[in-house]
């Protein structure tokens, strides 16, 4: 299961810079998805060696300005659907008005959360604490988000703090199912029950309002994870609508594959796109389903191959089953490729395999030289998967041409047999054990050098 923390506080208490630092990182994932503000981000933090969500919230404030309402009831809603919630305070101030009413409604809620004071750096006479004790909350604790003043002992506490709610998946390979609206995730999954007669299981907590499906095809048990499609128009007043894009962070972090499932009758649009990114930035083999054949003639259907966007890179290396889940048209080849992409994504390959295949690339084009030295690939070697990763050592990693290093991604791709799976290659330089070391002479070697000393000595007199 994925449990999530949201930071919740007034604005400039050092929300963000707090999620920064938890999260290593100062570019945030930030989502572009419309309707979601810029005020909220989502990353990771790990927790009892599990990905945790972190979810950064905009300022919680009592104007009512359209925009800032807004963003104050986004803040809400993700405190609502955490796990835990930390309440962050600005330490060198005294508590206001919105202060009060945060802790007020939080009670509320009836949930989780550990009190945190910010900016303890800065000097002040502030009375916050006397006002915490005063409204009922004695235990805080004191941090400094700017300079990771206690960010360890406030990392212990959420460990502590986070509720074991885990629900463990029924046995099986895990497909989530991910889309626009409409695309028919749905309809192939009901098609699953209602005519297979399988038993539905309604899985409280493995993702919100996801429904896991066991299925058994040629002696292989699958469980299909269905979500709520993620729509590019949003409004703020739809809860369901908000949390479609942490449903299907879930989804992709729970699932071994992800099957794209794309409406023949409508084009191919930048949402799609962005959905796709969202598994490939997660390092999960993807199989891009074009749904409702039925709908379209064989000239429309062959006129969405030809578009740009399914002839760029980004969808072209992505395998494609074409199917009608209405009538049940190409779920064979669904399963079946489905069960081949999940194994080749867990592959592991030998170290003997991966350099004889470098050795054959650079024979076939050799690597250009970079600032007057020879490119020298040394080996390779694999390093994990989800996506396959592979590190390719040389003696320079920084000036190798981004081309190369697209030849070489695509070679490998080729000669694996990676469609539809995520490939890494990281660059690094090879080491050179004399670096940096002087040259120890022999005893022969010092003998020899003294008597040309003093021979030049002498035929310099």
């Amino acid at each position: 299961m994925f449990t999530s923390i949201a930071i919740i506080g007034r604005p400039n208490v050092g929300k963000s810079s707090l999620f920064n630092k938890l999260t290593k990182s100062r570019d945030a994932i930030v989502s572009d998805f419309p309707g979601l503000t810029k005020d909220r981000n989502h990353g990771y933090i790990k927790l009892k060696d599990k990905k945790t969500l972190l979810i950064d919230t905009g300022g919680i404030v009592d104007q009512k300005e359209d925009i800032k309402e807004a963003i104050t009831y986004q803040a809400w809603l993700a405190a609502e659907e955490s796990s835990l919630i930390i309440l962050l305070f600005d330490g060198s101030e005294d508590l206001n008005k919105v202060d009060l009413d945060i802790i007020k409604k939080l009670r509320k809620l009836n949930k989780e959360f550990i009190t945190v004071l910010n900016k303890i750096d800065k000097k002040s006479k502030s009375l916050i604490k006397q006002d915490l004790l005063k409204n009922g909350i004695k235990e805080y604790i004191e941090i400094s988000a700017e300079h990771s003043k206690n960010l360890n002992t406030l990392k212990s506490l959420l460990e502590a703090k986070m509720p074991d709610a885990s629900v463990e998946l029924p046995e099986g390979k895990k497909v989530a199912i991910l889309g626009r609206p409409n695309a028919g995730k749905s309809t192939f999954v009901n098609k699953l029950i209602n005519e297979d007669r399988l038993i539905v299981s309604e899985i409280a907590g493995t993702t919100i309002d996801a429904i896991s499906v066991p299925f058994e095809f040629n002696d292989q048990k699958f469980i299909f994870i269905d979500t709520a499609g993620i729509r590019k128009g949003y409004k703020y007043n739809h809860k369901v609508e908000y949390f479609s894009y942490i449903r299907a962070i879930h989804a992709i972090e729970q699932s071994d594959i992800v099957i794209f499932m794309f409406d023949a009758s409508e084009g191919l649009v930048d949402q799609d796109l962005k959905i796709i990114n969202m598994v490939v930035e997660n390092g999960k083999p993807i199989l891009f389903t074009i749904n409702k054949i039925d709908l379209v003639t064989k000239e429309e259907l062959n006129n969405i191959y030809t578009t740009k966007k399914m002839q760029s890179e980004f969808i072209s290396n992505l395998l494609k089953v074409e199917i009608s889940a209405i009538k049940k048209k190409g779920f064979k080849k669904v399963f079946n490729l489905t069960n081949k992409l999940i194994d080749l994504s867990q592959k592991k390959y030998s170290t003997s395999k991966l350099n004889n295949l470098l050795r054959q690339f650079v024979s076939s084009s050799a690597p250009p030289a970079s600032g007057g030295r020879q490119l020298k690939f040394k080996h390779v070697h694999f390093a994990g998967t989800c996506p396959t990763t592979l590190v390719i050592h040389s003696n320079q990693d920084k000036k190798i041409p981004s081309n190369y290093k697209k030849y070489l991604e695509n070679c490998f791709r080729s000669n694996l047999g990676l469609s539809s799976i995520q490939l890494k290659l990281i660059f690094r330089k090879a080491d050179n054990p004399y670096e940096g070391k002087k040259n120890k002479l022999s005893e022969r070697q010092v003998k020899k050098r003294k008597r040309l000393i003093k021979h030049n000595k002498k035929s310099k007199k």
